[in-house]
């Protein structure tokens, strides 16, 4: 699937739109021009190109791949399972199918619990502990077929969070990340839902800001670096607003200002920390 994302990045529209005029029998490059308007937010043109990829015969296992991820993006986990199924038919030992089949399931249990205001009752509590099982077993599936998949590990274990099952949780997140020469950006994300995990599950801030310092380290510029930088300042700025640990809050405000590259706001972060330490200890 990684392979797929690199292609669909790689091109642009304009040669996109011309190697179809000149394969107009190729689902393969509709299904592609399908994701690449979506991803320039022409979803509904893309859905019509996804709708022609279908009807043709040829890559059709890519196809379903690409269906079920236009699909999830548009937050229809429904239609994209479908297609993922379909996809499966054809390759039932791929880790990637299974890891996404789990996360459409995951989106289900997520929508149901929004539209309960996060209390789902009776059949909603039903469901929701349903889909979280097919989620886990979806993961579980994911890890076993490829065992050096870290983000599976990292799902499987925010659904163990998710029903309390606190230390296999951890576990997987640290199985995870024992797991050599990870991308930059995969192992920013995985000290982000560990973070994440730590903070609002193990209720331990002092861990997840380890967690968050240690992914920021890894000095990669990505989505997950912005993520990190987001939940750190969030944390620094609760502690400035509540004035506890004010110090650690400026000091951490600064460090995120360097960090994004503002270097005045930052010496004056770290100046009201210094005076603010100086106070203190008067």
């Amino acid at each position: 699937a990684k392979e797929l994302n690199n292609i669909s990045e790689a091109f642009s529209l304009p040669p996109l739109r011309k190697a179809i005029s000149l394969n107009p029998q190729d689902g393969y490059l509709k299904a592609l021009l399908a994701l690449k308007l979506q991803d320039v937010g022409e979803a509904a043109e893309g859905e019509e190109h996804l709708k022609k990829a279908l009807t043709h015969g040829s890559s059709q296992t890519y196809v379903f791949r690409y269906a079920a991820k236009f699909y999830r993006r548009q937050r229809r986990p429904n239609e994209a399972l479908r297609y993922l199924e379909e996809a499966l038919n054809a390759t039932p030992n791929s880790a990637s199918l299974h890891h996404q089949m789990g996360l459409c399931y995951r989106d289900q249990m997520i929508q149901i619990k929004k539209s309960t205001n996060w209390q789902p009752q009776d059949q909603s509590r039903r469901d929701v502990d349903r889909l979280i099982q097919l989620a886990i077993d979806k993961f579980q599936t994911a890890t076993t077929l490829k065992p050096t998949f870290e983000m599976a590990y990292v799902d499987l274990a925010k659904m163990y969070a998710e029903i309390g099952q606190y230390e296999e949780a951890e576990e997987l997140f640290q199985i995870a990340l024992s797991i050599r020469n990870i991308e930059d950006h995969i192992l920013q994300d995985i000290h982000y839902h560990y973070g994440q995990f730590q903070q609002y599950h193990r209720k331990s801030e002092d861990k997840a800001i380890t967690q968050y310092l240690t992914g920021l380290r890894i000095e990669k510029m990505s989505y997950a670096r912005e993520k990190l930088l987001k939940a750190l300042q969030k944390v620094a700025e609760r502690w400035d607003r509540q004035e506890v640990r004010v110090v650690e809050a400026k000091s951490l405000l600064g460090l995120i200002h360097k960090l994004r590259g503002e270097l005045m706001e930052a010496l004056l972060c770290y100046e009201e920390a210094l005076r603010l330490a100086a106070d203190l200890n008067a």
